[in-house]
This record gives C-alpha cells, structure tokens and sequence, in this order.
C-alpha cells in the first residue's frame, strides 16, 4: 500500500461537491482520513470563496491510475475537461505527494502547490506533521513554521 495525499477543493455548490469529491476519492483507498475544511479566497482570479481540504489515503492503484481516477472523479462531479487553472470549479484532486516518489513529469509530485498555498499546506501540516517531503530535508511543520500565506484562509466549522 502506498499513503498518497490529494488536495480537494470546490468553490462551485461546494457544500455538495466537497463531500461527493471525498466518498468518491474514499472508494479508491484502503483506508483514508481527512484534514479539516478550510475556506480561502481563490488566488489569481474574482470568483467565490473555496472549500479546500486535504485526505490521505492508503491505496494500491499505481500513481498512473491514481491520477487518472480522479481526472475520472473531476469529469462525473461536472468538471469540463478544459477548465482552465485559475477560474470557479466544482471539484479540484490534485496529487500531493505519493510515497516516497519523486516525479517531474505529468503529475509532478511533490506538487509545487505544498510551497505555494496555505490552503494545501495547513491542512497537510493537521494530518502529518513530521512528514518529510520527498527528496527534500524539511518537514511538514517546518515548511509551515516558515511559510507565510498570501491569502486569507480559515478553518470551516
């Protein structure tokens, strides 16, 4: 089994896409579990606030498969295949990390988004802490201890 973690967000009908996005990631796992949802701002374009999330899972899909599948779960929850990176969605799963690989192709994992967005990186610092980034010296809480967020984020109650 490897530990993949994928971000989740939504910002379109988010109450009913986040939790459809997550029993559906769900199905592909061993075992998973969820940090907090959080509300940000959308960064680089106007559009409603986002829920964003991260779960971990524990699966035995190889990363190829694991990357299409969610494509797959971003096309039933009403995604178009073209969307654009900044604009409203109904669901985002992206891959964060996948074990211990380090991939610099389609996906690269570790995803970039872990240095760039308190949305990714707050909830990944709730669930695992002292995990090290692959090919990287830090810890999760160490790369959160020194990051500063460019956007206004808040734990959703």
């Amino acid at each position: 089994m490897i530990t993949a973690y994928i971000s989740i967000g939504s910002n379109i009908d988010r109450e009913y896409y986040l939790p459809a996005g997550v029993k559906a990631v769900a199905q592909l796992a061993s075992s998973w579990r969820m940090s907090r949802v959080f509300e940000a701002e959308p960064v680089g374009f106007d559009g409603d606030n986002f829920f964003n999330s991260v779960i971990e899972i524990k699966t035995s899909l190889s990363l190829a498969t694991l990357q299409l599948s969610l494509k797959n779960i971003e096309r039933q929850l009403g995604r178009p295949e073209n969307t654009q990176k900044n604009q409203s969605r109904t669901i985002d799963l992206d891959i964060l990390l996948y074990g211990d690989v380090i991939c610099e192709c389609s996906p690269t994992i570790p995803r970039s988004d872990l240095y760039k967005f308190a949305f990714v990186l707050w909830p990944m610092n709730e669930l695992c802490p002292e995990l090290v980034i692959p090919g990287q010296q830090q810890t999760i809480a160490e790369l959160w201890q020194h990051f500063s967020p460019q956007q206004s984020l808040w734990p959703v109650e």
